[in-house]
């Protein structure tokens, strides 16, 4: 019910506000204790961390690929789209692995809870795109 409130304002939101907003509900929904919280936040901190290096390159390539295209360079095109691609995977790797380090952290009941909440999420933000 809660990620259905979530999907109203989906369309008008960030995506980076939207993905906020989930993560604490998801946080409340696990009913984390304080041991588990802190543990989440340094993972989080440390994800973040790696990750930003890397999100700063892809932002500066992104503005590259605007003005290659702007000029028709289709040989920059093509590099910049293959240099941005490996960026994301690796990305992609770094938030993977933070959030195997946070799924180590809970127990059974919570993985449960975890999955069903992520399970309503991509039904939910699924739906918006229709």
């Amino acid at each position: 019910m809660a990620i259905a409130q979530t999907s109203t304002t989906a369309a008008a939101a960030p995506p980076a506000t939207l993905k906020a907003r989930l993560q604490r509900r998801l946080m409340n929904a696990l009913d984390l204790t304080a041991a588990q919280k802190q543990q989440a936040k340094t993972i989080l901190q440390a994800t973040r961390q790696q990750a930003q290096p890397l999100a700063q390159q892809i932002k500066q390539d992104r503005q590259s690929l605007t003005a290659a295209i702007q000029a028709g360079d289709t040989a920059k095109i093509q590099q910049l789209s293959t240099a941005m691609g490996s960026l994301q995977g690796q990305v992609l790797a770094i938030r993977s692995a933070g959030m195997a380090q946070f799924y180590a952290l809970l127990t059974p009941d919570q993985k449960t809870k975890a999955a069903d909440f992520q399970q309503k999420a991509r039904e939910v933000l699924g739906a918006k795109g229709e």
